[in-house]
């Protein structure tokens, strides 16, 4: 089918009711979880061929989190779904006052390739549960995952109520120029500010899951071999290809020879010594963005690493520690790396580094390593960014209880549980009123009203 048809046909399936009864929505997902089951190998399978990642992580990082997400929601969404009492002021009276949760109705989510799984069905999940009809757009880097995911969705779902559109450029342009109720987008800053543009022109509310330099701030407190093991966890994970990976670090001068050391020790220790031959160390994604991480390591002082291996789609790059004491003329300082490469700057003073932070684009994430209250404090307090993790990284993703987004340049809205599911719908607030009695003070005409008679009563 078209785009347009597929569109059209959404719309008028949303127009029947179809999506409304909540029971229907949770059989649905609980179809979804059973067949997310069934095709694990296929899936993992799938991810392996986009992005080498292991069974092991393609599991832990995007299907046991989908599957974690769809039971919480399963268990939840009733409860989500009731209308809740809110308070009548005393000049209502007598009335009753509640909100009640409606879906927007044809909604569109844009997935990116780095967790083609995970990013795509988190929030489809939501739109869903909050009684959508849904359009999913994966991306066109990640084809093995894409189409499993569209023989997936077509296992479970009447296109008519969610559907997946394969492609590129010419498809998702094709998608922007249709008309949804509410757009759902993951991906770069620039691709956001068109989705954004092209919403505009027909009012469609978006969220915005963007990106950014997300820092990390080590100070002379820390527990420096656990930061270090957190810390390479981050960056090693899916190879630095994820939109919270810890992109460039700050570290107290007085601890950074001594981290930098702890570093090279965890890497080696969770790669070996050729992680370009490690069978479980995921490719970078295709060979422009391998070329583009080469550029970036080009004429830099290197602390460690720095090694690369191209393969015929595209290539691995070693984890790799860059000096950036002069971070304005170090070429991975200018751009997000997303990539397994991290820039090293010392810093003398906590102000030193908030003032390094807040002096740049809020970020989508924030680590900081102490066990310093104070430090903790400051940092929390004054620095503006998505979410993150004290004394860890990644983490704070993985929770239904917290929302995950970004804030300024790394995005707008935010999902995850009760969160996607507030994201995907519309509050509607109602007051049932009474018909058994009706104070005539608020009628024309307004004059000899009892305020009038007070006034002069108590004037007089």
């Amino acid at each position: 089918m078209s785009i347009e048809t597929i569109v059209q046909a959404q719309r008028e399936y949303f127009a029947t009711g179809a999506t409304l009864p909540v029971t229907l929505r949770k059989e649905a997902l609980i179809r979804l979880q059973a067949e997310i089951r069934r095709r694990e190998d296929i899936l993992c399978k799938a991810m392996r061929q986009d992005l080498n990642k292991s069974h092991y992580e393609s599991y832990m990082c995007e299907i046991g989190l989908v599957l974690d997400e769809l039971g919480h929601t399963i268990r939840k969404m009733e409860k989500w779904a009731r209308p809740k009492r809110a308070a009548t002021p005393l000049a209502q009276f007598s009335a009753r006052s509640y909100m009640m949760k409606e879906p927007y109705g044809l909604t569109l989510v844009m997935a990116p390739w780095n967790y083609p799984f995970l990013l795509s069905m988190d929030p489809v999940i939501g739109a869903i549960a909050a009684g959508n009809c849904v359009v999913l757009k994966p991306s066109a880097y990640a084809p093995a995952t894409s189409r499993a995911m569209a023989e997936l969705i077509a296992a479970v779902f009447d296109p008519r109520w969610v559907a997946v559109v394969e492609g590129g450029r010419k498809e998702n342009s094709a998608l922007l120029d249709q008309k949804f109720d509410y757009i759902f987008f993951t991906g770069g800053v620039t691709v956001g500010k068109l989705v954004m543009e092209k919403a505009s022109q027909h009012l469609t509310p978006v969220t915005l899951e963007l990106g950014g330099k997300s820092p990390v701030i080590v100070d002379e407190t820390a527990d420096i071999p656990l930061t270090a093991r957190r810390l390479a966890f981050g960056k090693v994970l899916n190879a630095g290809q994820t939109c919270v990976a810890p992109d460039y670090l700050l570290v107290q001068r007085s601890v950074k020879d001594k981290l930098v050391e702890e570093l090279k020790k965890q890497f080696i220790k969770m790669l070996g010594e050729d992680p370009l031959h490690n069978q479980d160390f995921v490719r970078i994604i295709n060979r422009k963005h391998f070329e583009r991480l080469q550029g970036l390591l080009a004429d830099e002082t290197l602390l460690y690493g720095g090694q690369t291996r191209a393969d015929e789609v595209s290539g691995w790059v070693a984890p790799t520690l860059v000096d950036a004491c002069d971070p304005e003329h170090c070429k991975p300082m200018q751009e997000e790396i997303f990539g397994p490469i991290l820039p090293v700057i010392p810093y003398d003073t906590l102000e030193e580094a908030i003032a390094f932070v807040n002096a740049r684009p809020k970020p989508l994430a924030l680590y900081l390593f102490t066990k310093s209250k104070h430090a903790r404090e400051q940092v929390l307090r004054r620095c503006s960014y998505g979410g993150g993790c004290v004394n860890d990284t990644i983490i704070h993703l993985a929770t239904h209880e917290m929302p995950f987004g970004g804030v300024g340049n790394s995005g707008m809205g935010g999902y995850h549980g009760k969160f996607s599911f507030d994201t995907f719908s519309h509050t509607k607030s109602i007051v049932d009123k009474a018909c058994w009695i009706d104070l005539p003070l608020r009628y024309f005409p307004y004059t000899s009203k009892l305020y009038d008679k007070m006034v002069h009563l108590f004037l007089r």
